[in-house]
């Protein structure tokens, strides 16, 4: 496969508060633009001050963008922001030859290859086999899941849903706590009831009503805290059942796309938290599917620490897609 790796290129790692930009050009990245979302009314106007300010005279004739949202037809439209990002109407506004629209966690995806032993913390299992898929989840706002598979040279990331299927309990309690759960919400999806940062409060709730203890109102970021600093022993339960439940969720995808090449925590949430994940239930869960523990004991399990990963992905899938 030809690699495209000249003429300059427009990045961008676009959430619903703020957005990141960045100009490539070979095998450099330049310094990373801050923009605040409700700065500018439309994502083409943010493009266009960042060009102007940053493009050095040389416009740049691609453009490679990832979105915290679902893509459809290079297309999305932000739930958090008033930005719609359509890469079909972008690209002769703004004189490029391609816009390229990608989800967030399928650029995390591109990026797994590329990532060095400074950007990820072991959390247990071999090398994993070269070739083989690579899936990367992550708890933060929602429970993002991508898995890249190569074939024959050429790379594909599985863009998934995979938040929404139904949350597994794999013990009486954790049982107990989807059964209050589900009197909430009806269908207890994994994003919704464990591995997002509203799923991790409503664990933090529905283990309460179980155990019959009264506790104050915490969001997730109160509760990560006051289990960490061992004020709270509700919210050091609510974080080792969190783990184990990733532990659980991860193995069971991993399974379903074979990732044996590796599987790689990132979101906003467990890179707060390495040190309490690797002592958890975390791995031990990863590994117990029964018949297939030894397949997955030898699947690596990672966390992703580096905060630019994105950038990494959006170049990884440029160069790999030179149009």
């Amino acid at each position: 496969m030809s690699i495209g790796k000249t003429g300059k290129i427009l990045l961008a790692d676009i959430g619903g508060t703020n957005a990141r930009f960045a100009i490539s050009q070979g095998d450099q990245t330049g310094p990373i633009d801050y923009v605040k979302v409700a700065d500018f009314p439309t994502v083409r106007e943010a493009m266009a001050d960042v060009l102007a300010r940053r493009a050095g005279g040389e416009q740049p004739k691609r453009a490679v963008l990832a979105v915290a949202g679902p893509v459809t037809n290079n297309r999305c439209v932000m739930t958090n922001s008033p930005w719609v990002i359509d890469g079909n109407e972008l690209q002769p506004a703004l004189g490029f030859d391609s816009v390229h629209v990608l989800n967030d966690f399928e650029v995390v995806a591109w990026s797994l290859p590329a990532l060095e032993p400074a950007d990820l913390i072991p959390l247990g299992g071999q090398d994993g086999l070269p070739g083989e898929p690579l899936l990367v989840v992550g708890p933060g706002t929602g429970f993002g899941v991508s898995c890249l598979v190569e074939r024959h040279g050429a790379r594909l990331a599985v863009v998934t849903e995979a938040g929404h299927a139904t949350l597994p309990a794999e013990n009486e309690r954790e049982e107990r706590v989807i059964a209050c759960l589900r009197k909430r919400f009806g269908h207890v999806s994994i994003e919704r009831g464990a591995l997002s940062g509203s799923g991790l409060q409503s664990l933090y709730e529905a283990l309460a009503e179980v155990d019959g203890a009264e506790v104050p109102h915490r969001d997730a970021a109160a509760i990560t805290k006051a289990a960490l600093d061992g004020s709270c022993a509700h919210s050091r339960a609510t974080l080792d059942m969190f783990c184990a439940i990733l532990g659980s969720v991860a193995g069971n995808l991993a399974v379903t796309f074979g990732a044996r090449g590796g599987v790689y925590i990132a979101g906003g949430i467990v890179p707060r938290f390495p040190e309490f994940l690797a002592a958890s239930a975390f791995r031990a869960r990863f590994e117990a599917k029964g018949r297939f523990q030894d397949y997955l004991r030898n699947i690596p399990t990672r966390l992703v620490t580096k905060p630019d990963a994105s950038f990494v992905g959006l170049k990884m899938f440029a160069d790999h897609n030179p149009d």
